[in-house]
């Protein structure tokens, strides 16, 4: 009898093991996620409706990389049309409703300002944030030195934090190639 438990014990976790699967990619149907960026002469704005991490990455956060992409294009474009400009930080909106929940509207509305000449002009931008943790700013600032023109340095706003703790560091300097002549 008691040879016939531990069997039976034994042979219960092998079917339990047997039928664990390893997990699968999570594949998302494209309307669980919803994203749009619109830039204006006067801003950027978009937003992210979805889930906050898929397989731990975090998938919402990643909305900062492809908004400071669309900022960067449109202020060369600016720039190139002689409309100089640089991103206004004081007035940057960002909102993550829903953060830590599972799901999230995670809003940015990336406002520009004129500035009278090319040189004043910031034509390239990025940002360094944490979704709920500290930016790791330094580290961000050697990855991007090299990007600058000799004696330039980067303008990096104040820590920028919603109410549920995204917290972003947004930067912005002359682009080395496209303004060359203002070194």
């Amino acid at each position: 009898m008691k040879y016939i438990s531990v069997a039976t014990f034994v042979f219960s976790i092998l079917i339990i093991l047997s039928s664990c699967k390893k997990p699968e990619k999570l594949s998302l149907d494209k309307d669980e996620i919803k994203t749009e960026i619109t830039c204006t002469n006067s801003q950027c704005e978009g937003f992210y409706e979805g889930p906050e991490f898929i397989n731990n990455d975090d998938i919402a956060h990643q909305f900062s990389n492809k908004m400071s992409a669309k900022v960067g294009e449109k202020l060369k474009e600016l720039y190139q049309t002689k409309n100089y400009s640089k991103v206004d930080f004081e007035k940057i909106e960002m909102s993550t409703v829903g953060m830590g929940s599972g799901n999230v509207i995670y809003v940015l509305k990336i406002p520009f300002e004129k500035v009278e000449s090319k040189c004043e002009a910031f034509t390239s931008f990025d940002h360094v944030g944490g979704w709920n943790h500290e930016p790791a700013l330094e580290e961000r600032k050697i990855q991007l030195k090299s990007t600058l023109m000799q004696g330039d340095s980067l303008n990096i706003s104040i820590l920028k934090t919603t109410p549920e703790n995204l917290q972003e560091y947004w930067i912005q300097w002359r682009n080395k190639d496209l303004q060359q002549d203002c070194s």
